[in-house]
């Protein structure tokens, strides 16, 4: 089975000053996995866990087109005073920038540190493991400083988690299988070593797999 991630955020950024904070952290990118049975016992993916709360969507989300946008838009002070809830786009929402990514960067941050340790727990405790049993954490590339946190949280050594956004920016979709790709092909990740993925995103949405490689 061939698992594919891929993002092109490039087409749809504001790289006007008013977007600095999000349109500096986004790449573009695709990463993919080939997936096959193993007959090897403990081995393969050990577990799987997701998670999603919409309470905060608005955080981190684009808003137009979309009746939705009615709601959360009259408190973004980020845009100025229009006519709310279009279905359609139209000049007016083009030239105001609220078809573009909304980030209110520092309530991710907060999200981020507090589900990514969360749900990686979650992974080892249902296979009855435990921080110190992972030989690789590789983590959604969002932010390396996100990443940076959860790994002290955790109490991994930097030879332990894999980080690649100094290369490429968050490439969202594509980061987990770029960097699972690239640990490997580095020589990180051995055979039998206890492998973490873990992702966060909008929505918001947080999941983590464990595999035995």
């Amino acid at each position: 089975v061939l698992v594919v991630g891929s993002e092109k955020h490039s087409f749809a950024m504001d790289f006007e000053t008013r977007s600095r904070n999000v349109s500096v952290i986004f790449g573009d990118g695709a990463g993919a996995v080939i997936l096959q049975p193993t007959d090897e016992k403990g081995k393969g993916i050990l577990s799987t866990h997701l998670h999603s709360d919409g309470a905060d969507a608005e955080i981190l989300a684009m808003y137009y087109p979309g009746s939705h946008a009615n709601k959360w838009m009259k408190d973004k002070p980020a845009f100025p005073d229009q006519e709310l809830g279009g279905l359609f786009m139209t000049p007016e929402i083009l030239e105001s920038g609220a078809a573009l990514p909304y980030m209110d960067g520092p309530a991710v941050f907060k999200k981020a540190v507090v589900k990514f340790p969360e749900v990686i727990k979650e992974a080892l405790a249902a296979n009855n493991l435990t921080e110190k049993d992972i030989d690789m954490l590789v983590p959604h590339q969002a932010n390396l400083r996100i990443s940076q946190y959860v790994q002290n949280l955790l109490g991994l050594s930097d030879d332990q988690v894999f980080n690649n956004i100094q290369k490429y920016g968050n490439t969202t979709a594509a980061s987990v299988p770029i960097a699972l790709c690239e640990a490997w092909e580095a020589g990180k990740i051995k055979d039998g070593d206890l492998v973490c993925l873990a992702a966060f995103g909008s929505g918001f949405t947080w999941a983590s797999a464990l595999i035995r490689w």
